[in-house]
């Protein structure tokens, strides 16, 4: 499965992104999750959602202000970031993973996404 991130851009704080993540072909047998990397910094688990999307799951620090969906019709995932704040700032990384455990964990994860830059201002 091969991914591809966009929607990422500049945005002042408070304001909002969409991110979108395209799948080359059909991925509704793959968890898909979120990850961002900020300078010197880990990858960290931002957002995941299952098979069907029935089952979300995020990360304390963005937990009421960003939503992840799918469309396994259109292969896409999505990630709706409000309320951003300068600490969002990061590259943005969506990946599929086959088997959906530990999800948090970005090892878990088979395929990934360039990433797409986020770059919020104070």
């Amino acid at each position: 499965v091969q991914l591809v991130e966009s929607g990422g851009g500049l945005v002042q704080t408070g304001g909002s992104l969409r991110l979108s993540c395209a799948a080359s072909h059909s991925f509704s047998s793959y968890f898909m999750g979120w990850f961002r990397q900020a300078p010197g910094k880990e990858r960290e688990f931002v957002a995941a959602a299952s098979w069907r999307g029935d089952m979300t799951y995020y990360a304390d620090a963005v937990k009421g202000r960003f939503t992840i969906s799918r469309d396994n019709v259109k292969n896409a995932v999505h990630l709706q970031m409000n309320s951003l704040k300068p600490e969002d700032t990061a590259v943005y990384y969506c990946a599929a993973d086959r088997f959906g455990n530990t999800i948090k964990s970005p090892d878990n994860y088979d395929y990934w996404g360039q990433g797409t830059q986020v770059t919020v201002s104070s």
